[in-house]
């Protein structure tokens, strides 16, 4: 095949192959870097986020091949299927567990970043998606490929972009990752197909009850949740971090597998936390029966603000969190129609401020001294803006400015669905 142009000079690649390399060599060149620090070929400063895979993941992992959860171990909070994420390095016997994780990881991101290329090539939609997820991933630090979030993002990624046009499909990946790790439930938030409802209520039920049939202890991660008190980077830390400074005398320990203030009124502020996240489900209920304009976007967009509404006031956010949103935030920029883009924005920046709180800085957060403290109210003062931001912009394209909603009707005629037409699910 000829590859010069008529001058002699290599020929230009098509402007469409050009719009897939591109994200993939950035992708390529990042993802070598994340690889890098989790395999301790350059070191991160900051603690060795990776301690967690080759300690507590690989304890579990233990546990799990012996056909049972591990009941006696409080830091074991997520749903069962999450086994399947902790047992499969065990598919690369040959290598050491915390590589062959790291692996596997690295993997789902490609498998997620190929879901959004492809996705973003089809007509009304955009590869921009693509970009933030190039992008949003490496913002995050070593931390993103040292725990198993990704994998759920990219199940929860590939049930949106499914969701348009195989409706079943995206309620049995989401009932699924809601079984890897509660979240994805919410994207179902936005669906208005039954046959969604339907697929996801069975996928559950079925998966669930394996689990509950094979593994003993299979829902007592429900009780250990329960119990959780308020973890040092949440938005209500805020509280204690600035009373620190005023003659709270509280503590700040590894409590329940992550670093939380104990002490006097953490109670009331975790139980603050809660009446948040019930506002949140609360305002997004009203918001579903009261949407009058459903766009094929629509759902996407909808299951970014909700994750977005109950990660900014859980009692935990963990920087792994925000890999879910840096996901969701690429799904919704998938589709050239979305208005998510400001909010999209102010994630990524929040992405590359939680790198510094953690692991960079995390010494001057657990302090509380001022670095930690404007960290904190920076990173989580973004998630907060983005969340209004999006919260509004949602209502105004689906309440405010709608139109009257028609009756979910039959299935689409055989002439619409040989046009493929996007529909919303």
């Amino acid at each position: 095949m000829d590859t010069t142009g008529s001058r002699g000079y290599p020929a230009r690649l098509p402007a469409h192959r050009q719009a897939v390399l591109r994200p993939l060599l950035v992708w390529g060149l990042t993802r070598a870097l994340l690889l890098s620090f989790v395999l301790k070929v350059i070191i991160f400063p900051g603690p060795d986020v990776t301690s967690d895979v080759s300690v507590i993941y690989q304890g579990w992992y233990d546990v799990l091949r012996a056909g049972t959860f591990p009941l006696d171990d409080v830091t074991w909070q997520y749903p069962p299927a999450a086994a399947l994420a902790i047992l499969s390095p065990g598919l690369l016997p040959f290598l050491e567990y915390a590589t062959a994780f790291f692996v596997l990881v690295f993997l789902a991101d490609l498998a997620t970043l190929a879901l959004l290329l492809y996705a973003g090539g089809r007509p009304g939609r955009t590869r921009l998606g693509a970009w933030v997820w190039v992008a949003g991933v490496p913002l995050l630090g070593p931390t993103v490929y040292a725990r198993y979030d990704v994998m759920v993002t990219a199940v929860a990624v590939a049930a949106l972009l499914a969701g348009s046009r195989r409706p079943r499909l995206l309620g049995a990946l989401a009932a699924f990752g809601a079984l890897l790790k509660v979240w994805p439930a919410m994207l179902l938030l936005g669906v208005r197909r039954r046959s969604a409802w339907v697929s996801a209520v069975v996928t559950g039920a079925g998966v669930a009850a394996v689990f509950a049939a094979l593994m003993p202890g299979a829902f007592a991660f429900l009780g250990f949740q329960r119990d959780r008190g308020t973890e040092v980077e949440s938005l209500g830390a805020l509280v204690f971090h600035v009373a620190r400074h005023h003659g709270w005398d509280g503590e700040v320990l590894l409590n329940y597998g992550s670093v939380e203030f104990l002490g006097p009124y953490v109670d009331g502020v975790s139980a603050g936390a809660m009446f948040l996240s019930g506002a949140a489900l609360a305002w997004l209920l009203l918001w579903r029966l009261t949407a009058r304009r459903f766009e094929p976007h629509t759902f996407v967009d909808a299951a970014f603000v909700a994750v977005l509404m109950f990660t900014v006031t859980s009692r935990v956010i963990s920087p792994q969190y925000v890999v879910w949103l840096v996901g969701l935030a690429a799904a919704c920029l998938c589709h050239r129609a979305s208005r998510m883009r400001v909010p999209v924005a102010l994630v990524l920046v929040a992405s590359f401020v939680t790198v510094l709180e953690f692991p960079l800085w995390f010494a001057h957060v657990v302090a509380s001294d001022a670095l930690g403290v404007t960290l904190l109210f920076v990173r989580n003062g973004l998630l907060v803006a983005a969340t209004f931001l999006a919260a509004r912009t949602l209502w105004r394209s689906t309440v405010t400015h709608g139109l009257p909603a028609g009756p979910a009707g039959p299935a689409p005629a055989p002439e619409a669905r040989a046009a493929k037409a996007p529909v919303s699910p």
